[in-house]
């Protein structure tokens, strides 16, 4: 959700059902790079979303503190 806002604003009728995609790709994506990554083993979705969504929270978190303007 945090994504879509960005991409398309605050619109809940329009960002909920990006989101529901969007999610859904990331997701794709992510189960996607977990089997493919390392030749003859899995890693689990869970982990690749971690190492992704990890520093995308924390660059939130610092975003979010700063001011912006002048």
């Amino acid at each position: 959700p945090h994504i879509a806002r960005l991409l398309v604003g605050s619109d809940y009728k329009v960002m909920m059902p990006v989101s529901v995609v969007l999610g859904a790709v990331v997701l794709l994506a992510a189960d996607t790079v977990g089997r493919t990554v390392v030749p003859g083993m899995e890693i689990p979705v869970g982990i690749v979303m971690a190492v992704c969504g990890g520093p995308f929270f924390l660059y939130l978190l610092r975003k979010k503190g700063k001011v912006s303007g002048n």
